[in-house]
């Protein structure tokens, strides 16, 4: 029998399918989060009732049938490489983009980390799945003593239950995250500092820095068997220096959740928005914003500045590796925004800001 190229690809569709299903059944009886109902919980799963629930099975395989996109290079390193310093005293920002959803945030003499990921692939397979491209911007052994992280959601281009498990042998950080992720994290290693909030909890971290859960347009989910069992959220970090507004993942929808921050949290000084993994849009609007519409966000949310990641480490979706930072220009010159207002930054990049 001839194979095609559709048979193969819908044989190793079904295989990984297969795969990931075996590897999650017990989530599937499993309860990362045992809590009341709420408006946004009902007693297994979490929801959002002003977003869309995430496509199906049936969608999934048909866009990794119809797959196709640009391809990336094997290899695109940065330019950059940052060491930090160990503290910055005061209330200025020194901010570093790692890389894909992660930063070193360092002011009021902490280091805050958001969504970290030093592993070589985001995936449950250590031998197959989205693999990085360009190395992190700052080294592991760089870092500075880790006092905080952030953790948004649970899926594996932000939870990365290695790079914790590291962070947490070599700082020992208080992790915060969403309700449920804290039983992933220390199912994989008790020592991590988790401690899970529900929207809308403010948490203070000390130095008049202090970070508050708000709901954003997404889902959560480890494998095809736990969707929705642990929450997911968007930052909004309070810090002598302002507000920084951090998304680690959202679509956009009409905009509703940018608007609340703005009216319940406002001023932002900095947004830090998603602009990557967007591609095909029938199958990722609802989950993943385009360019033109974190620009939209960014003037929701009436942030002063903007910096865009989730872009150009990981091959996610469809889109060449240098089309979001091109489409954002593109969307800012539209908006008469100046490029230097919200800015695409290249892993190792430094951005120091004064109080």
């Amino acid at each position: 029998m001839k194979l095609s190229r559709r048979r193969i690809v819908s044989g190793i569709t079904a295989l990984s399918a297969a795969a990931v299903a075996g590897t999650t059944a017990r989530a599937a009886a499993a309860r990362y989060y045992e809590g009341p109902v709420s408006d946004h919980f009902d007693g297994v799963r979490f929801f959002d009732p002003n977003g869309m629930p995430p496509k199906g099975m049936r969608d999934l395989l048909r866009w990794m049938r119809e797959r196709g996109g640009a391809e990336w290079p094997q290899w695109a390193p940065s330019p950059y490489a940052d060491r930090p310093p160990a503290r910055v005293e005061g209330t200025g920002w020194r901010i570093v983009f790692v890389g894909h959803a992660t930063w070193l945030i360092q002011t009021a003499g902490l280091n805050i980390l958001t969504d970290p990921v030093w592993s070589e692939r985001v995936s449950p397979f250590s031998f197959a799945g989205p693999r990085r491209v360009n190395d992190p911007g700052i080294a592991f052994e760089a870092l500075p003593p880790i006092d905080v992280v952030l953790v948004s959601h649970n899926h594996y281009d932000l939870l990365d239950t290695k790079t914790l498990s590291r962070l947490a042998a070599a700082h020992r950080p208080r992790v915060i995250t969403p309700l449920g992720n804290r039983t992933i994290m220390r199912s994989y290693d008790p020592s991590v500092a988790a401690e899970e909030f529900d929207w809308g909890a403010r948490v203070e971290l000390g130095a008049g820095v202090a970070v508050t859960l708000v709901p954003a347009r997404h889902w959560s989910a480890r494998g095809v068997l736990d969707r929705n069992k642990a929450l997911w959220a968007a930052l909004v970090i309070e810090t002598p220096a302002g507000k920084i507004f951090f998304v680690g993942d959202s679509g956009y929808g009409d905009g509703w959740h940018f608007r609340t921050v703005a009216e319940r949290h406002g001023p932002v000084r900095l947004a830090i928005l998603p602009i990557g993994a967007y591609e095909p849009r029938w199958f990722m609007r609802d989950q993943h914003m385009n360019p033109e519409e974190a620009v939209r966000a960014y003037l929701d949310c009436g942030a002063e500045l903007g910096l865009a990641h989730h872009f150009g480490t990981f091959k996610l979706t469809d889109e060449a590796i240098d089309a979001p930072p091109a489409a954002l220009a593109l969307a800012l010159e539209a908006a008469e925004i100046p490029p230097e207002r919200f800015r695409a930054l290249k892993p190792g990049q430094a951005w120091e800001l004064p109080a």
